[in-house]
């Protein structure tokens, strides 16, 4: 005997069927039901085993992390992947490239292609890698938008000053005014046809420090996705930050600007995806006489020090971009800042200027914004406290040998 459960149209009932009434078919129906079942049953199980083997294997995430001085200051690479070995070659590439633009572009290795040019320059017009010339190109361009207020030829007055290779002086009148008939991108002359630079005067010199840096973080960025990093931090000294995509399961890379008064203070947080973030600071460089600060920012337009800034933050699509235009707002100030957002590619710049009762303020400026808009950015609110958000957090706060 065998339980069968018919449903009728008013409701449900369980009638006993005879077994030796069951005819062949419904037997053979039997069969095929309970074979059916079986096999769901194993396809399930197998599927299970599957899933549970694909995650046992799965290629786990690595974080590869390393530094290497260059340009002045060290270079770091954090970068995220499955294949270690890929990492270290693909961050090691990365940083021979760095050490390649500063073989090129460095004033202090005599041996560097610009080191030649600025020998040879006020002589006669000196053939110049293509490399170079676009830069040199490139830089120029920059100090005719800003109306000068970023200059490569700025050279003789970090020397006057003594910020180059030292901790910065007071210069006399006489010094001051020999260096400023030296400066001038005006007396940068360029002929791209024939690949070729020259100074109309003696004593001119090309000085790359303040943009080279943001370049080579650019190089190296490029290398890094030639080997298929779609995940990096690459931090210049902690003044020129690219992000390549955002670290595993988070929406973008976090990191914390220092405080431009109390170094071990952080002022504000920005969150980077294939971005670049630039900072110039007077704590950078500096020297105090009479209750004054001199910082190494220069106006190359009056030969001095910018003052009424502490520091400037610029987030740009690239490097090289961020690092010239970080100077030309730190030497602009706020309100032509306010006019030039929008002629140049910066998408924020954040001014951290003096304060009397709170020591430093911090005022942000957008693209596409009027003066009194507040743009929606991805900086967050001022926070006084200290996080400590590990490679980001160690390396921002080295703002050293821009």
């Amino acid at each position: 005997m065998r339980i069968c459960e018919r449903i009728m149209p008013s409701s449900i009932r369980f009638v006993i069927i005879p077994t030796e009434h069951m005819t062949q078919r419904h037997r053979d129906t039997e069969k095929t039901e309970r074979k059916t079942t079986f096999r769901l049953f194993f396809l399930a199980l197998s599927l299970c085993l599957c899933v549970s083997l694909a995650f046992s294997y799965a290629p786990k995430t690595r974080r590869y992390e390393v530094s290497r001085v260059s340009m002045g200051c060290a270079y770091t690479i954090v970068v995220y992947g499955h294949d270690p070995a890929r990492l270290r070659e693909a961050a090691a590439a990365a940083l021979d490239e760095v050490d390649r633009i500063d073989r090129l572009m460095s004033h202090y290795k005599n041996d560097s292609e610009l080191s030649r040019v600025n020998r040879e320059a006020a002589k006669a017009p000196v053939k110049v890698d293509p490399e170079l010339l676009d830069f040199i190109a490139e830089c120029l361009r920059y100090s005719r938008e800003s109306e000068g207020a970023f200059d490569i030829t700025v050279g003789p007055l970090m020397k006057a000053w003594g910020f180059f290779r030292g901790e910065g002086r007071m210069p006399t009148e006489a010094e001051l005014s020999e260096a400023r008939s030296r400066v001038g991108y005006g007396r940068v002359i360029l002929n791209q046809k024939d690949g070729t630079i020259f100074f109309d005067r003696a004593g001119v010199e090309i000085d790359l420090g303040g943009v080279a840096k943001g370049y080579a973080v650019d190089r190296a960025v490029a290398v890094l996705k030639r080997h298929g990093v779609t995940s990096a931090l690459l931090s210049a000294g902690g003044s020129t930050i690219y992000a390549l995509g955002a670290p595993p399961g988070k929406p973008a890379w976090e990191i914390e600007v220092q405080d431009p008064i109390e170094p071990d203070k952080i002022a504000t947080r920005v969150r980077l995806k294939d971005r670049a973030l630039s900072v110039s600071g007077s704590n950078e460089k500096f020297f105090e006489l009479n209750g004054a600060r001199y910082s190494h920012v220069m106006d190359p337009r009056t030969g001095r020090p910018v003052q009424g800034v502490l520091s400037v933050a610029v987030i740009t699509d690239d490097g090289t971009s961020g690092d010239a235009l970080d100077n030309v707002f730190y030497v602009s100030g706020v309100e032509r800042g306010r006019a030039w957002v929008n002629k140049f590619s910066a998408s924020e710049v954040i001014f951290f200027l003096p304060d009397r009762d709170r020591k430093w303020k911090m005022t942000r400026i957008g693209s596409q914004t009027s003066a009194g808009e507040e743009r929606r950015s991805e900086i967050s609110t001022i926070c006084p406290g200290r996080q400590d958000l590990g490679f980001a957090r160690r390396r921002l706060d080295q703002y050293r040998e821009r």
